[in-house]
């Protein structure tokens, strides 16, 4: 077939902007796009002015939204050395229940209760009470209502965290090994001013060491002026309960359980005083540990028990009702300069050996 084709100017101008036309409009784009820059670049100051303001406007919107749905109060805070809550809530765990959050008080004061030591089984909320502190006193410095009743907050420079269990395999760090890195660097970098929570220090090695270094160090946050830090911890070792007796600024705290037809109901009420037992094996059988399992265990820990109670117990450096140990505890040793410290220490120990003379 042949044929012949015939075009004018005009149809061939309207053929060559049809083809270009997808060029012609990314061209107009860019030029469209480079003068909107152009433009904004000469109020970018205003314009970095006005987002920042309408990012703080939002964020203060929604700190006041939740302030209101979830009942806040507002928080005092101030220069002092005192953390007081009354009825703290954690707010996460509370939105989960869906209301039937048990709410607790909260104390912490370096000059009279620095350290609490918080007592009480597995499940029963140790972990969500210590964090709950902290994000009390965490939202109170960002300038947000609290999830509590009421709360004074003396600020909090920095607040250090050494809680769940995390190991480290490609740098060759077990659980323990992380553990106290992390519990190192917090003795190292607090100050008077800081926040710490410590949940089950020494978990990763055996009892004995775990509790040796746990109360380790208990005993240097609460013995060195300078890193008399307020600090909340949580373990499973009772014998540290002891300490409330020797050392002036430490405190003792448990969470309530009811023990009902051998099973344990958690009550998560913070009360003061130590708890008297972890629980462990009724908290396996709610874990839904197979009953021989379970059975076997508890005879194990009766034998265990049994055999403790057996061995000769350790005699205490000083009678209980010692004139020399309550003159100890009642010794102010933040106030006193190392010489008198020195002096106040020989002359406890020239008492103590003269007492011990026959």
């Amino acid at each position: 077939m042949g044929g012949e084709r015939f075009t004018t100017a005009e149809l061939q101008d309207y053929e060559f902007r049809i083809l270009h036309a997808r060029e012609r409009q990314q061209e107009l784009e860019e030029a469209l796009f480079r003068q909107v820059c152009g433009q904004v670049a000469g109020g970018g100051a205003r314009v970095r002015e006005t987002a920042a303001a309408v990012a703080l406007v939002d964020v203060f919107c929604g700190l006041a939204e939740a302030a209101v749905r979830n009942r806040y109060a507002r928080p005092v805070v101030d220069e002092s050395d005192v953390i007081a809550i009354r009825d703290g809530r954690h707010p996460v765990v509370e939105r989960s229940l869906g209301g039937t959050f048990v709410p607790n008080d909260a104390y912490l004061a370096a000059s009279d209760a620095q350290i609490t030591i918080l007592t009480g089984p597995n499940m029963a909320g140790k972990s969500t009470y210590v964090r709950q502190v902290a994000l009390i006193v965490l939202l109170a410095q960002v300038g947000s209502f609290v999830p509590a009743a009421e709360a004074r907050v003396g600020v909090v420079d920095r607040i250090f965290s050494r809680v769940g269990a995390t190991d480290d395999i490609a740098a060759g760090h077990s659980t323990f090994m992380v553990e106290m890195l992390e519990t190192a660097a917090i003795l190292h970098s607090a100050t008077r001013r800081s926040l710490l929570l410590f949940d089950e220090i020494g978990r990763g090695t055996s009892t004995y060491d775990g509790m040796a270094i746990a109360r380790a160090v208990v005993e240097f946050l609460h013995s060195r002026p300078e890193l008399a830090a307020r600090t909340l911890f949580a373990t499973h070792y009772h014998e540290l309960v002891e300490l409330e007796s020797l050392l002036p600024r430490v405190r003792n705290y448990n969470v309530a359980v009811s023990e009902q037809a051998g099973e344990v109901v958690f009550l998560h009420r913070i009360l003061p005083g130590g708890a008297d037992r972890s629980y462990g094996v009724q908290v396996a059988q709610l874990a839904g540990l197979p009953k021989p399992v379970v059975l076997r265990a508890q005879e194990l820990l009766e034998e265990l028990e049994a055999a403790r109670r057996e061995e000769s117990p350790q005699l205490p450096l000083f009678a209980a009702n010692s004139a020399l140990l309550r003159e100890l505890a009642e010794t102010d040793v933040d106030s006193l300069t190392p010489l008198q410290a020195l002096t106040r220490l020989y002359e406890l120990a020239e008492r103590a050996r003269q007492a011990s003379e026959p």
